[in-house]
């Protein structure tokens, strides 16, 4: 068995995710990391600058908006993600599905309760949802409530709960028709940090629609991606990452048939043709963003993160802003309110780290411009620096 130490994980980690060998395109950055983690708006922009140097904003949104060679859509875990419009079948089918499933149930049964409808009204609204925008071509949630009055409909949810509120269902109907692959967000209102934004019909947006795909297929498909970006990785990374079962990822490694290294007396698995020792990349430094794909890649992480989970993880576990070097975290960042990037280093970097670092936070300062960046899910060492 092929023993892979820590020096070579991270080596694979730089060369892979394309902080050590920077991509040339917004699409390129995505496709190393797989999927790039969307919950926060901004992250997705700070991912693909981190990744890719001198691309612009309008770059990373001409992608998105314009050639549609990157979408944006509920993926593992139940979690936002921009993906490669290529993958978007393989997303759709190992994981969106299932989510749209479960949540139609959870849906139907407060709507029961409630007293405003059943699975078959639901299944009305969206139709009728769907029916609108198509009129309309593209459409927030405001105005498909205009057209479609019984999106207004109001529910009590969590009642006689501390967090009880009423809800509108334009939400769940968008989030269903979504996560059946009817329709996809496009363009937020506002700037690169927004997160409202316009819908429009999948078949506008994307002329040939999501594809279906066996899931089985699909299945194995995103572990055979995972293990080329994150291997070598054990069952528990992938378990978590995906957010299956165990039975469902053993059924598509059984498919892929992986090779077993050994990680430190943790068995671990790679693509079968991915054995030879990777090179070791010049030296390298990065500012990641908060969710950014690759601290959210695995589910064991001492091996880059250290001792320094306390600062930079919340504590749901999402992490927050993160400095690295060389495949390992070694501080985090923040942008205060005048617009400033500043970080702390966390350990010992030695000086010519310390001036990459340097040099890079100012970089990021320039390019974030007048936009004001805060994360969705503040950790400890965020807010020390922001306060």
């Amino acid at each position: 068995m092929r023993r892979i130490g820590i020096d070579e994980r991270r080596a694979r980690l730089g060369v892979r995710h394309h902080l050590a060998v920077t991509a040339s395109t917004p699409v390129e950055a995505a496709r190393g990391v797989v999927a790039l983690h969307s919950t926060d708006p901004a992250s997705v922009f700070l991912s693909v600058h981190a990744r890719t140097g001198p691309v612009e904003v309008k770059a990373i949104e001409r992608a998105l908006y314009e050639e549609r060679s990157l979408i944006r859509m509920l993926g593992m875990r139940r979690t936002m993600f921009v993906v490669p419009a290529e993958l978007a079948p393989v997303i759709q089918a190992s994981c969106t599905n299932a989510i749209a499933r479960l949540q139609r149930r959870t849906y139907t049964k407060l709507l029961t309760e409630g007293g405003a409808g059943d699975g078959g009204w639901l299944k009305e609204v969206e139709d009728a949802t769907a029916g609108a925008l198509a009129t309309r071509g593209e459409a927030t949630g405001a105005q498909l409530s205009a057209d479609v009055p019984r999106l207004r409909t109001q529910l009590l949810v969590n009642e006689g709960k501390a967090y009880a509120s009423q809800q509108n269902i334009t939400t769940w109907v968008l989030f269903l028709l979504a996560a059946d692959g009817r329709i996809v967000r496009g363009r937020p209102r506002g700037s690169w940090t927004s997160s409202q934004y316009h819908w429009s019909p999948t078949e506008t947006w994307l002329p040939s629609g999501i594809p279906e795909l066996p899931i089985e297929a699909a299945r194995t498909e995103l572990v055979r991606l995972w293990l080329a970006a994150f291997g070598p990785g054990t069952i528990a990374d992938l378990r978590w990452w995906t957010g299956w079962t165990a039975a469902h990822v053993k059924q598509a490694l059984a498919a892929i048939g992986p090779a077993e290294v050994d990680l430190g007396g943790v068995i671990g698995l790679m693509l079968p043709e991915d054995l030879k020792p990777a090179p070791e990349p010049e030296p390298w430094v990065a500012l990641l963003p908060a969710l950014d794909p690759t601290p959210m890649g695995w589910s064991e992480r001492s091996w880059y993160l250290g001792t320094h989970a306390s600062a930079l993880f919340d504590r749901s576990g999402n992490v927050g802003p993160s400095v690295w070097s060389d495949g390992r975290i070694v501080g985090g960042w923040a942008q205060r309110p005048d617009g400033e990037v500043v970080y702390r280093l966390l350990e010992d970097v030695g000086s010519d780290t310390a001036a990459a670092v340097e040099a890079a936070a100012g970089r990021l300062t320039g390019w974030i411009g007048p936009v004001r960046v805060t994360p969705r899910f503040r950790t400890p060492l965020e807010r020390e620096l922001t306060a």
